[in-house]
């Protein structure tokens, strides 16, 4: 049985992505390798839309938000952060450990901060050092209005602008410099269809200044030795040197296929899966839905680790759990990164015969149908 991965990360890995990683390995000092580096520093600027420097670190995307957190804010530094889902609040638990002064702001899961309340707080807090948002919350899928709230932040504070792109990037419209952004972070194993392993940090002038201004407790996980490191198109440490060039194939294939029609196909593939899933009777979770995963209530009297063993073992399908309060509550389908309009077919498809598995009625075909409606215009 053919495996199929519906997960917002780990996500499909293109075959030519991997051939190019399973190459002999390189020396990470060599100008061939240099050469890589450098096309990979500059086609990360088109990925996130930016004339700034996006480094690479050899960690996951919470090592890009630690590295973050820790570079820019010391030891008192008040930081907003917003905790509407799992990864909101890694935002506020990094700056609790790291500057002691948090003001956390918890949105109800399935649901994205409003402008007014932002425009509250930066009121209640004008000494605040940054703002921390999530532009795609993977754990509730939702979408945050990053440029209406980067625009308040800049309009009513100096507070930094400091964004996670992890599920985003790749996936929704982004505008680091017209946006006014900080600070965007993104992981390999997400939008740009690349095993886990790296994390890309896009970093503003602003937040340059304050960096190399800063004299930190840091070491490996520091931005001031990666933004030294990425002047000369160089990294501070040994790099993950086979994702790294993994990587450069990737960004080929994104610019092959342009960044403003990879936002329009997830957008497709998001709304052509909501459609199918709603035929089926099934009502979706979030109220300020996300391109890149649909997270959908179980049907009443579904019971997840039946319907999961269904889909997986039945028809090789994975998808993801709901988190915390919301677990054997929901699922979640990814569609972001590698995905197409025939894999919302199948996924949908398999959804179908795991719930006819389990004895769930529904109209057989309604899901694949509405899906293929989508696509095709009825």
């Amino acid at each position: 049985m053919k495996k199929r991965l519906f997960t917002p990360g780990p996500t499909p890995v293109p075959e030519n992505v991997m051939l190019r990683m399973a190459a002999p390995i390189i020396h990470h000092r060599n100008p061939e390798f240099m050469e890589i580096l450098t096309r990979v520093h500059e086609d990360l600027k088109y990925l996130f839309r930016t004339t700034q420097p996006v480094v690479v670190l050899s960690c996951s995307g919470t090592g890009g938000m630690e590295a973050t957190i820790s570079s820019l804010f010391k030891q008192g530094d008040k930081v907003i952060t917003v905790n509407a889902g799992k990864f909101g609040e890694r935002w506020g638990e990094l700056v609790r450990i790291f500057t002691g002064n948090c003001v956390e702001e918890k949105v109800a899961w399935g649901s994205a901060i409003q402008p007014e309340r932002l425009a509250e707080l930066l009121k209640e807090h004008p000494d605040a050092k940054g703002v921390c948002l999530t532009h795609s919350e993977t754990s509730t899928g939702t979408a945050a209005d990053i440029q209406t709230l980067s625009a308040l932040i800049r309009e009513h504070s100096d507070a930094l602008v400091v964004v996670d792109g992890i599920t985003a990037v790749g996936a929704h419209e982004f505008h680091f410099d017209d946006w006014g952004v900080d600070i965007c972070i993104t992981g390999s194993q997400k939008g740009l269809m690349m095993p886990p392993g790296l994390a890309l940090i896009a970093v503003s002038e602003r937040a340059q200044d304050i960096i190399k201004g800063q004299s930190m407790r840091q070491y490996y996980l520091s931005l001031k030795h990666a933004l030294k490191a990425h002047a000369g198109d160089d990294t501070p440490f040994t790099p993950a040197v086979s994702l790294v060039i993994g990587l450069d194939e990737a960004l080929q294939m994104i610019k092959t296929e342009g960044i403003e029609n990879i936002w329009k196909r997830h957008e497709s593939l998001a709304n052509a899966c909501r459609e199918g899933c709603n035929a089926l009777g099934m009502k979706l979770f979030s109220n300020s839905p996300s391109f890149a995963v649909t997270p959908v209530w179980l049907p009443e009297g579904v019971k997840w680790s039946a319907f999961n063993k269904a889909l997986k073992n039945s028809n090789g399908i994975t998808v993801a759990a709901g988190q915390d309060d919301y677990k054997d509550k929901i699922f979640r389908i990814s569609h972001l990164g590698f995905y197409d309009e025939l894999d919302m077919l199948t996924v949908i498809g398999g959804i179908e015969r795991a719930l006819k598995e389990i004895n769930f009625p529904f109209e057989i075909g309604a899901g694949v149908s509405a899906v293929q409606k989508a696509f095709l215009g009825n």
